[in-house]
């Protein structure tokens, strides 16, 4: 029979316990400055806890919740030894697919997995977490590091998280409020975000060969400052933009690029065509474009092209809304307008061509 395993024996199969403990209470800081009111007790508890009685206040209220990651730009942040940013990217990803549907974001968790327990490393992902948790206008209310070794290398981590949030039933925004003549309103992004960076790391480190350190001129900044530009949380600006006009639809512009994310929000017998000629998205994306020499549609199937976020309003909530929008300080403008049209029912269409850039 073999011995009983012991603390230094499951040390010396990599999973480093002190320093699991010395992470959370690196982090235990950050987490108390992301919370609510409604939050019960603290970190270190085997759940969080909320006090769902804030809910009585809503007549019909609705539990929305999501749960997401960040993809391949946390390779990014590893080859940078840079882990504070990658935090705002989790939440605005988790956050963000709440607020479509008119949820105010309640309480998030995150799970971080890594082959290695650096505390300091842990604190810094946390760190970020909680700040964009505080700009969300959402609770951290828990979380777990599982240290992975032999599974992931000393240096590597994953990140994903999880959201609930509650909206009052009639108040649910989605295809079912898309009315023919209402206004497209895109609100722009702040970078990539955290969609395609399988895409873009094959361009600029497998084909173009060029290192995270790399001035680029286009960039005004290097190269990895640039893909490291954390997500925009748009939470907090989107349940104002509803409160102060009238929103049928929102859209978060993620995986799958702005039409297709736009379509899921569009009732099957309308449709919409976009004006590309009514923005240039950031030189971020060109440069993927004339770098990679990826065709147009490949590039629109897979990154955000400068919209990070689409708010459908009646026709004459467009300016209105525009205003709501520029006194967040937040780029917008219309791109689009619901039709019926046998040419563009249940679908949304690019046409056009960006200025500057050729087709």
């Amino acid at each position: 029979m073999s011995d009983p395993v012991t603390p230094s024996a499951y040390a010396e199969a990599g999973v480093d316990i002190e320093a699991a403990d010395t992470a959370v209470e690196l982090m235990k800081g950050w987490v108390a400055k992301a919370s609510r009111p409604e939050v019960i007790g603290g970190l270190g508890g085997f759940a969080g806890l909320f006090d769902a009685s804030a809910l009585t206040r809503y007549t019909r209220p609705l539990l929305a919740t999501s749960t997401d990651g960040v993809g391949t730009k946390v390779a990014i942040a590893q080859m940078m030894d840079v882990h504070d940013t990658i935090g705002h990217d989790l939440v605005g990803m988790v956050v963000d697919d709440l607020v479509v549907c008119g949820a105010e974001p309640l309480f998030m968790t995150d799970y971080i997995a890594t082959g290695r327990v650096v505390p300091e490393r842990i604190a810094a992902i946390v760190k970020g977490i909680a700040e964009a948790c505080v700009l969300a206008g959402c609770a951290l209310v828990g979380g777990e590091t599982a240290e992975h070794p032999g599974l992931l290398d000393p240096e590597e981590y994953d990140v994903a998280g999880a959201a609930t949030g509650v909206v009052e039933a009639d108040r649910l925004l989605g295809p079912g409020r898309v009315r023919p003549g209402d206004a497209v309103v895109a609100i722009g992004s702040s970078g990539l975000h955290s969609n395609g960076y399988s895409l873009v790391r094959h361009v600029f480190f497998t084909q173009a060969g060029w290192e995270l350190d790399r001035e680029v001129p286009e960039l005004g900044r290097t190269l990895g400052e640039e893909l490291l530009t954390p997500t925009r949380i748009y939470a907090r600006t989107c349940l104002d933009l509803a409160e102060q006009v009238e929103v049928h639809a929102m859209s978060h512009v993620t995986g799958g690029g702005l039409a297709a994310n736009l379509a899921r929000v569009m009732p099957v017998e309308l449709g919409v065509a976009l004006e590309r000629g009514t923005w240039t998205p950031g030189p971020v994306f060109d440069l993927v474009r004339q770098v990679g020499a990826v065709g147009q549609e490949d590039l629109e199937a897979t990154l955000n092209c400068g919209v990070g976020m689409v708010a459908v309003v009646a026709l004459d909530a467009a300016g209105p809304a525009l205003e709501v929008l520029a006194g967040h300080g937040l780029e917008a403008w219309v791109m689009g307008e619901v039709a019926v049209d046998p040419e563009q029912a249940g679908t949304v269409r690019m046409v056009g061509q960006h200025p500057g850039w050729r087709a």
